[in-house]
């Protein structure tokens, strides 16, 4: 029987993908044994037992802020993490460990570099984080999601990247139009445009489309799904009120009527991408992953805080393709979203051409060539 460790953590974009080959490998090798390893307080620690993975955790602490006076605590984190790692290695005895970033990954690696594991990494972001691009040096086999990203691992490490894409989750492509709509209460025969600031949601996304609802409230020809994140949604629901702007479906108050729908949090990705015509959002890689499968042009605000600018880099390249505008963060404003987001509303072509060029940016075999990548360390 095959073992295999997976790692990666901090954030759902480290965690999902891993995940999703987590979900690939156990469908291609049933056989295959698989431990999640994450740093012991991360999100990963909640996220990966309720996947249905047995998870351990170990000590991993982050460089906080790029400051000198944090480097001594993560790398004593680190050096206390190999340890562990060591130890955890000597037990599960892994035929090899496969990251997807984030630092618990460093002392992770370099525990399985030092007892000659071989080591498989997967980078999401157009510009990789430091923890992959130091692990890069030790990996067998390093897969980005975006070619850009190759260029900026260490030259020494170039030939041994291979260009995967990211995992996406089966249900993302397949849901049906008909389903989101009547699920979401909209209706059919308009433009729908989503907004999502992610899961915590995003308050200058909101601040923007406060003004961009106002001013397409009761379009016959639009309509509007926006997720507010649990933090802002009591005051953009007071703002609406104050506008007598209706968002919520009750038949008793007449929103059945309405053209706007807000959430705190959409539970049902699948099905809101299924109802969309564009997207307006932060430029996380499994967000772009997911939004060029379901081939929507984008109106892309990077996070200006993500490390090493990666949301930048990944907006950049899908803009690049002519499948996205992009926006900043600093810049933005509720004239300048409408603005633009009617240059692409009004002009079919335009929208179709970018909706094209989405699909064309998508890579729909991502988790099959990364599959195909580890099969050689795998019992076949």
């Amino acid at each position: 029987m095959t073992r295999l460790i997976l790692t990666g953590g901090g954030t759902g974009g480290h965690i999902y993908p891993a995940l999703a080959i987590a979900d690939g490998i156990r469908r291609r090798w049933p056989q295959a044994e698989i431990l999640y390893v994450g740093a012991s307080r991360g999100m990963e620690s909640r996220v990966v037992p309720q996947a249905g993975y047995p998870f351990q955790g170990i000590t991993a602490e982050g460089w906080q802020g790029r400051k000198i006076s944090t480097l001594s605590n993560a790398l004593k984190a680190s050096y206390r993490g190999r340890q562990e790692a060591l130890e955890l290695l000597a037990k599960f005895k892994p035929r090899a460990v496969i990251g997807t970033g984030g630092y618990v990954c460093l002392p992770m690696a370099a525990a399985a570099s030092q007892k000659k594991i071989p080591v498989y990494i997967h980078e999401q972001n157009a510009f990789p984080g430091i923890a992959n691009r130091l692990i890069s040096l030790w990996a067998k086999k390093i897969m980005v999601s975006f070619a850009e990203a190759a260029g900026r691992f260490p030259p020494n490490v170039r030939k041994r990247v291979a260009v995967t894409g990211l995992p996406v989750r089966a249900a993302i492509t397949s849901a049906k139009k008909e389903e989101a709509l009547a699920f979401f209460h909209l209706k059919e025969g308009k433009k729908t445009l989503l907004a999502i600031g992610g899961s915590q949601g995003a308050q200058s996304i909101n601040r923007a489309m406060l003004h961009v609802i106002k001013n397409l409230y009761h379009r016959q020809d639009v309509q509007v799904l926006l997720a507010t994140g649990p933090r802002d949604y009591e005051q953009m629901a007071e703002e609406l009120k104050k506008a007598d702007i209706t968002w919520s479906y009750e038949e008793s108050d007449g929103a059945r009527e309405s053209n706007i729908r807000m959430l705190p949090y959409i539970d049902r990705m699948d099905l809101a991408y299924a109802a969309a015509q564009l997207f307006v959002g932060r430029a996380g890689a499994s967000t772009l992953a997911e939004i060029t499968l379901c081939r929507l042009p984008a109106l892309l605000i990077p996070y200006p805080y993500a490390s090493e600018n990666h949301q930048a880099h990944n907006a950049a390249s899908l803009a690049g393709k002519g499948a996205a505008v992009v926006l900043e963060d600093q810049k933005l404003t509720g004239p300048l979203l409408l603005k633009n987001l009617e240059e692409i509303f009004n002009d079919e072509n335009k929208r179709l051409a970018m909706a094209n060029a989405s699909g064309e940016a998508a890579r729909g075999q991502a988790l099959e060539d990364i599959l195909d990548i580890i099969k050689e360390v795998m019992d076949i």
